[in-house]
C-alpha cells in the first residue's frame, strides 16, 4: 500500500500542467452557464459488464441558458451494444433532457444552491440493447461554496427508474 501511495504521489507531481475536470460529470454543481450563452460538446462513453459492452459514440451535448439562472440541457447519443452471446447492434440510444436551476447565489456565509433535474428519454431500441425502454429521472440538490482558491461541491438526490 505504501508503494502505491508513493507511485500515485510521484505521478501527481510529475504532471506538467494543472489537473482540470470537465464534462460529462456523474455529479454536478449548481452553477449554470452565463445567461444567453451555450455549450456544445461531443463525447464518447464506454460501459462494460460481464455480459455486454456498450458504447455511446458519437454523442452530442447542448447546454443553453435562455433564462437567467436556468440552463436547458440535451444529450443525443448514437451507440453500439456488443453482447457476449450475440451480434453487435448500432443505432440511436436513450437521450437525455434536463433543466438546471440555481435557487440561491453564493454569499460570504451561504453556499450556492441549485438542482439539475434530468430525464433519460427512451429513444433507443431496448430489444437491440440500445436503451432501457422506459424513462428514468435524476432529481438532485447541489451546493457549492468557495473558500479562497478552493471550490467545494456536494449534494445528493434520487434516481427514479423502473
Amino acid at each position: 500500500m505504501k508503494l502505491l501511495s508513493v507511485l500515485f504521489f510521484a505521478a501527481l507531481c510529475s504532471c506538467p500542467w494543472p489537473a482540470v475536470a470537465g464534462p460529462p460529470f456523474q455529479m454536478d454543481d449548481p452553477d449554470v452557464i452565463p445567461y444567453k450563452n451555450f455549450e456544445f460538446y461531443t463525447f464518447t462513453a464506454v460501459g462494460s459488464s460481464p455480459g455486454e459492452t456498450d458504447l455511446a459514440a458519437p454523442a452530442v451535448e447542448l447546454n443553453w441558458s435562455g433564462v437567467r439562472n436556468v440552463m436547458f440541457h440535451f444529450i443525443v447519443p448514437a451507440g453500439a451494444a456488443f453482447p457476449s452471446d450475440g451480434p453487435a447492434t448500432f443505432g440511436l440510444t436513450d437521450s437525455e433532457a434536463g433543466i438546471q436551476v440555481r435557487f440561491l447565489d453564493e454569499t460570504k456565509h451561504r453556499p450556492m444552491i441549485g438542482t439539475f433535474t434530468m430525464m433519460e428519454i427512451p429513444t433507443g431500441n431496448p430489444a437491440r440493447g440500445l436503451g432501457a425502454g422506459r424513462p428514468a429521472w435524476r432529481i438532485p440538490i447541489w451546493m457549492q461554496k468557495s473558500i479562497g482558491s478552493w471550490t467545494l461541491n456536494w449534494g445528493g438526490g434520487e434516481e427514479v427508474s423502473h
